[in-house]
């Protein structure tokens, strides 16, 4: 598992990062992101909705294999090609970039596979704080403890990508005692009873909230402690 304390950085930034990836993306979702995260990379064919959009970024990572011509012209001076094909361009930008914080959107809800892989990123790069924004919900990596409040009766889902225990409260079917792995005891579709505490043992654990939700996901994650810190 790669903290990002360990890794070689081609960007630096003192503000939250929008991370933008060549998949489904909406207007909306660009505008949400950038509102909370100004600074902003292209990943790979991300750069075409970005130019688009009007937006310089700061940097395009990638391996450029789905670069647009426009934005290669366009950005030329801010193309990091990284050529290896073991990893994924969402994983190339992770790791190559400093900042407080994530907000990834172009990254959910095209194939289930390129969903997949991003999910592997969030776990690979544990100690950085990324979420992602999909068409309807928020997936992002639990810090070691996480205070939440969100709306009572919301759902608040949890799944193990590795085995894991998790204190809770706040939730409406307690987790406590649980032992949690992706082949056995997941926690979706969970409810919000009051305000949310969770401590997990260890890094593996997913955590799903609704869209809306995403102004005290920020928050939260940005005054939580990190693995690996």
């Amino acid at each position: 598992m790669t903290l990002s304390g360990q890794m070689h950085h081609l960007v630096r930034s003192g503000r939250p990062v929008t991370l933008v990836g060549g998949g489904r993306l909406s207007a909306e979702d660009l505008r949400l992101a950038v509102a909370h995260a100004p600074d902003v990379v292209g990943v790979d064919g991300g750069a075409g909705a970005l130019l688009e959009a009007g937006i310089t970024p700061l940097a395009v990572i990638g391996d450029m294999d789905s670069l647009p011509a426009a934005a290669a012209a366009a950005f030329a001076d801010r193309l990091h090609r990284i050529d290896e094909q073991d990893t994924t361009d969402f994983d190339k930008a992770l790791r190559s970039t400093l900042a407080p914080m994530f907000l990834a959107v172009g990254f959910s809800g095209g194939r289930f596979d390129h969903e997949l892989a991003v999910l592997n990123a969030l776990l690979r790069h544990a100690g950085q704080a990324c979420v992602v924004i999909g068409p309807e919900s928020l997936t992002f990596h639990c810090p070691p403890m996480l205070k939440i409040a969100p709306a009572v009766g919301s759902v608040f889902s949890l799944f193990p990508l590795l085995p894991v225990g998790v204190v809770s409260e706040g939730l409406r079917w307690p987790t406590g005692g649980l032992d949690f792995r992706p082949e056995g005891m997941i926690g979706t579709s969970n409810a919000v009873t009051g305000p949310v505490r969770i401590e997990v043992g260890g890094p593996g654990m997913l955590v799903i909230l609704p869209r809306d939700a995403l102004d005290l996901a920020v928050a939260a994650l940005l005054e939580a402690p990190r693995w690996g810190a």
